[in-house]
Formats: structure tokens, C-alpha cells, sequence
């Protein structure tokens, strides 16, 4: 799966960055002792406990990293390598979407002498040898996110997954409630044969009765999470089905341009499950205030998979706790017809590809493009 790396937006992010943490030089006060599931673990007072106190360096790398919300998974991968004193610093590599890179990139990090590294690897597959390597050179190596295929113990140390299916769930308990006795669905997903929306797909399918009937192209609609594409099939979608009580889509901010459609059309806007973003909320109140509410309830668009892969990789480097958790269980952020847990969060004064669900804050978000 390549995830979201065909959404147009620009990242700030160079193509290959030094960052040096400030003020993360030695140790936080003394040490105290804690029994891990490997033994015996060292632990900086203060500070979480999967940082321990060997001193490392740390590489965060992307395969992609050309996107908003890349930009923000990076700033939060950094921001919690901050937390332990003992990563006295971060290096960071884009990909660019070429492979060759992504791989290049791996390798040089591990000459240049990391210690730990957490790798987006958009590419699969093909970078499985590179991490490999890594791993095999005595770097502490956690890809992240995109299943690279391989084996923990074998090829890297851990993959820290998205627990997919968890959103499918969500989503499937929600449209069973709120569109109750049955509907249309019509699902948007990723690029064709992405394991993210193919788990989702299944776990809707598992939890909906037959009385839910998906229409359109299955497991999902390929968009490539592209808005002109989107916006391209939607039209189609809406002429040819004149019942659609129900779009699912996994990354619901490419939403917003093809939704009007339905308007256009005399028709309501459907329910909507899908993923957070600034601009989807702020849509949906726009729509509200001009007398087309929708149901919508949206699960959260998964920045912070990365924290978890950080904890993991730093807790394994530096002596500290090891994470019991392999993956990352994105929770559900709005619902507009309960208001639990939150309502729709819109912020007008933020700009739209700012993700409200993340630990990192809007407004501090709202800077790193600057």
C-alpha cells in the first residue's frame, strides 16, 4: 500500500534533513530499573518509560513524504523522539516516491552510523532487502504503517501496523445505527489493491448484514486518494445509482470538492464514515448552515501510528520499556449525530489540511508549512 502519497499537496519537508534535538544531550536526572518483557530495562527518570539510557541517534525516513499529512506524522515522529533525553539526534529522509531512494536512503543511514530507524516504506516489498540489511548490521529498524512483508525477528526488529479493520468496524457499528434496516454503500478507497482499504472493505462486509449492499466497483473505487479522481468517479457514481445511502471513504478530505455533486444534482448528500481532516469538518458545517446537513461520523486519520513506532524503535535501542502494543488502533474522533466523542471540530481560522484527531495541535500543525 502506498498511503496517501498521491494527495496533491506540497510538503515542506527537504528532500533529505539533519535536525539535531535541542537540549537532548545526556541523561535526565538518575536511572531506575523496571523488568521488560526482554529482562531488565533501563529507564531515564522523567521521562516515558521506553526511554531508556544508552544514548542514540535516530533516523525517521519516508518513501514519500510529498503530502500534508506527512508533514505532520513527521513533525509528530519528531516531536516524540523529544521526549527521551537519551536520542541525542534525528535525522530525517524523503524518498520522493522513487524507490531507488527510499532504498538509498536506508542504506546511507546505516553508514552514517544510526542506531535506530522507523521507515514509512511506501515502496513494499522492495525495500524489504535495504531493512534487511539494516537489521542485520545492528540497527534497531521499525518500518511502519505499510506491511513491507518479511518477518519481525528475521527482517527488522517490528512492524508497527494500522489496525485497519478497527476502522471498518467502527464505521460498520456507526452505519448500522445511524442508516438503520439496510442501504447502498458506495466505497472510495485508496489505489487499486491497497491492503488499507482492502482490511476495511472486509471488516465492513464481516459486520454489516446482507441488507447492506455495496454498490460500484469491490473491495472499493480506486481513487488513489486523489480529489480530481475522486471527483471524476463520484460523477459517474451519481448518474448511474440513483440510491446511494452511504460513502465510505478512507481519507475523507479528498471528499470535499466531489460532495457538492449531490447538491448540484438535487439529490441529499449521502451519510458519510470516513477519516478526519480540517477541511471535511468545516464542510459539513458549511453545508449545515445552508440547509444540507448530512450524518457524518469520521475515525481518526492516523498521524499518530508513527508515536507508537518511535516508542517502540527508541525503547529497543536506548535499554527501555518495549511497547506491548504492535499496532495502532486509530479511535473515533466525530460523530454528528451524538456528539461522542467529540462533535464535528471544525477550525476556519486553521488551514484545511490541518488533522484535528492528531496528539500534535491544530494551531502548532498549522505552523509547519511556514
Amino acid at each position: 500500500m502506498n498511503s496517501r502519497t498521491k494527495l496533491a499537496v506540497t510538503s515542506a519537508l527537504a528532500a533529505t534533513a539533519t535536525l539535531v534535538l535541542a537540549g537532548c544531550g545526556g541523561s535526565a536526572g538518575g536511572t531506575s530499573q523496571a523488568t521488560g518483557t526482554s529482562g531488565d530495562v533501563t529507564h531515564v527518570d522523567g521521562a516515558p518509560s521506553w526511554c531508556g539510557t544508552k544514548p542514540i541517534k535516530f533516523a525517521l525516513l519516508d518513501g514519500f513524504g510529498g503530502n500534508s499529512w506527512r508533514l505532520v506524522t513527521t513533525a509528530s515522529g519528531k516531536e516524540e523522539a523529544q521526549k527521551c533525553p537519551s536520542v541525542t539526534g534525528f535525522e530525517y529522509a524523503d524518498g520522493q516516491g522513487n524507490t531507488q531512494k527510499a532504498i538509498s536512503d536506508i542504506k546511507g543511514m546505516v553508514s552514517s552510523g544510526v542506531n535506530a530507524m522507523v521507515v514509512f516504506p511506501d515502496s513494499g516489498k522492495a525495500v524489504l532487502p535495504a531493512l534487511t540489511e539494516s537489521f542485520k548490521a545492528g540497527v534497531v529498524t521499525v518500518p511502519y504503517r505499510v506491511d513491507a512483508g518479511g518477518k519481525a525477528g528475521v527482517n527488522y526488529d517490528q512492524w508497527i501496523g494500522d489496525d485497519f479493520a478497527n476502522d471498518g468496524n467502527n464505521w460498520a457499528a456507526w452505519i448500522k445505527k445511524n442508516v438503520p434496516g439496510g442501504g447502498n454503500i458506495l466505497f472510495l478507497g485508496g489505489p487499486a489493491g491497497n491492503s488499507q482499504s482492502t482490511t476495511e472493505y472486509e471488516a465492513l462486509r464481516k459486520n454489516l448484514p446482507d441488507t447492506y449492499k455495496f454498490i460500484g466497483q469491490t473491495p472499493f473505487q480506486p481513487t488513489n486518494w486523489d480529489p480530481t479522481l475522486t471527483q471524476q468517479l463520484l460523477t459517474a457514481d451519481i448518474a448511474k445509482y440513483p440510491k446511494i445511502d452511504v460513502i465510505v471513504s478512507d481519507f475523507g478530505p479528498t471528499l470535499v470538492s466531489s460532495l457538492p455533486l449531490f447538491t448540484k444534482s438535487g439529490r441529499d448528500i449521502p451519510a458519510l464514515a470516513t477519516s478526519d481532516g480540517n477541511s471535511l469538518s468545516c464542510f459539513w458545517k458549511q453545508m449545515k448552515d445552508q440547509g444540507h446537513p448530512f450524518k457524518m461520523m469520521t475515525v481518526a486519520t492516523g498521524n499518530d501510528n508513527v508515536r507508537l513506532a518511535v516508542d517502540w524503535a527508541v525503547a529497543k535501542a536506548t535499554g527501555g520499556q518495549i511497547p506491548t502494543d504492535t499496532s495502532f488502533k486509530g479511535p473515533v474522533f466525530e460523530d454528528s449525530v451524538s456528539g461522542q466523542p467529540n462533535p464535528v471540530q471544525c477550525r476556519p481560522d486553521l488551514p484545511g489540511d490541518t488533522y484535528l484527531s492528531a496528539q500534535m495541535p491544530g494551531d502548532q500543525q498549522a505552523k509547519l508549512s511556514n
